[in-house]
């Protein structure tokens, strides 16, 4: 009995397939779609979305992610509301005031550490405390103002006394290279790339080290990561440690590779301002970058939500839902 044609033709395609062999074998992976919402450059939320972009570690991980753009008040609006179900500039503050408001949210991970500045030139500011009675430009929305509003109370800087001019965060190099305020809060990278382009500025002392050793215990301060609604978390728990592994492989290509990831971290930044980018990133006692599981923070994120209870921020402890305890390996 002769052998129908197909049965001879189908083992062939099929074992080209699994070798990579069949006509489109590679498009026809199905990627898993994620839009996620950052605050726009220059910020921590924007330093590795391009790099995995551009280093297309999303599609080795079998991921097509999207990053979508926000100023930090539109970022928390539209992550708050659920209109974005995953925030890649995701502050612990922000992650603990909507769990406390009845939002179902998650800090999934963390990616950079805490760090933040004021500067000024005005010669009449010397300390922190000359700041009351004068105007600061800050990215009020944003937890490293807590924070830094945080740290001058532990000075006994009552900031409630300084005229806060509120900001979009790439508005604050703007401010202090035109000197339109007294002082200007910022954070990296646009602390060093505001510095090289105007190095008169004095950075007031924030004695983050001392004050948080004294308060916490420790030195590690978990800031900004990645956080996802409840609802996402649910249908997407085997994607989560694919989420995690292409965010910890962009760090440590980064963290391999300053000269290049500068390149495309700030593609129309000069010869000079590459250079400030690239020695931040060797030197990472500023920037803080750490890609790390919040699970493994949960001590830690504690210590930051106990401080945000200390100044008023957060009413109360936030939940155990809101820091993902869930496998990343």
């Amino acid at each position: 009995m002769k052998a129908n044609i197909f049965d001879r033709i189908t083992p062939c395609l099929v074992l080209a397939a699994v070798l990579g062999l069949g006509a489109g074998a590679a498009q026809a992976e199905v990627l898993h779609k994620i839009e996620i919402v950052v605050f726009g450059a220059p910020s921590l939320g924007a330093f590795l979305p391009p790099v995995i972009k551009a280093r297309k570690l999303d599609e080795a991980n079998g991921l097509d992610i999207t990053f979508q753009t926000r100023t930090p008040d539109a970022y928390a609006a539209q992550f708050n509301s659920g209109e974005f179900q995953v925030g890649g500039s995701a502050s612990l503050l922000t992650i603990g005031l909507a769990d406390l408001r009845g939002m179902k949210v998650s800090y999934l991970f963390n990616l950079f550490d805490f760090w933040g500045a004021v500067v000024t030139n005005n010669p009449q500011i010397k300390t922190l405390a000359d700041l009351q009675g004068k105007q600061l430009a800050a990215a009020r929305g944003t937890t490293n103002f807590q924070m830094v509003d945080w740290f001058a109370r532990q000075q006994n800087v009552d900031m409630s006394k300084v005229d806060v001019i509120n900001t979009a965060t790439p508005g604050l190099i703007g401010y202090a290279l035109a000197d339109r305020a007294d002082a200007v809060q910022l954070w990296e990278p646009g602390y060093s790339t505001l510095m090289a382009k105007k190095p008169s500025l004095r950075t007031l002392d924030l004695d983050i080290q001392n004050q948080w050793r004294k308060f916490a215990g420790g030195d590690k301060i978990p800031y900004l990561g990645v956080a996802a609604h409840a609802e996402w978390i649910a249908k997407n728990k085997a994607i989560i440690p694919v989420l995690y592994r292409t965010y910890k492989q962009a760090a440590e290509w980064v963290a391999a590779n300053p000269a290049e990831a500068a390149k495309l971290i700030s593609p129309k930044a000069d010869a000079a301002g590459l250079a400030v980018l690239d020695q931040l990133i060797r030197a990472n006692d500023r920037l803080g970058m750490d890609v790390q599981p919040a699970g493994e923070l949960r001590k830690e994120i504690d210590a930051v939500y106990r401080a945000g209870q200390s100044m008023g921020y957060l009413p109360k402890p936030p939940s155990a839902a809101s820091i993902y305890d869930g496998r990343m390996q």
